[in-house]
């Protein structure tokens, strides 16, 4: 779970700003726009948060109308690196080929 054990490593109050962006994300969906979140490419968007000068970017894309998956989180300076982007485009094409594998269900 790369994006959970990145959130882990994050001060907490940044960990909270993160998750407050997930849920928002959760209750808005494709409806949730700048600041917060932002279309980058390929179907690949970002969730925004910033502490303290430094942002945080959670890259995340749709999987059908109703599941939205949240693939990994980085600190960027400028902009998101292509790699990056290209890495969340990978992730999307295994959920694709193999929803179920890929389903998180918590304990």
């Amino acid at each position: 779970m790369p994006l959970l054990q990145w959130i882990e490593g994050l001060p907490m109050r940044v960990q909270v700003k993160c998750t407050e962006r997930i849920d928002r994300l959760g209750e808005l969906g494709h409806e949730l726009r700048r600041p917060e979140a932002d279309f980058l490419r390929d179907g690949i968007y970002e969730l925004r948060a910033s502490y303290r000068g430094v942002h945080y970017r959670m890259l995340y894309f749709f999987a059908g109308k109703a599941v939205i998956v949240v693939s990994h989180g980085l600190t960027k300076k400028r902009e998101v690196p292509p790699r990056e982007i290209d890495q969340a485009l990978a992730r999307k094409r295994l959920v694709e080929a193999d929803f179920e594998k890929f389903t998180f269900r918590p304990e």
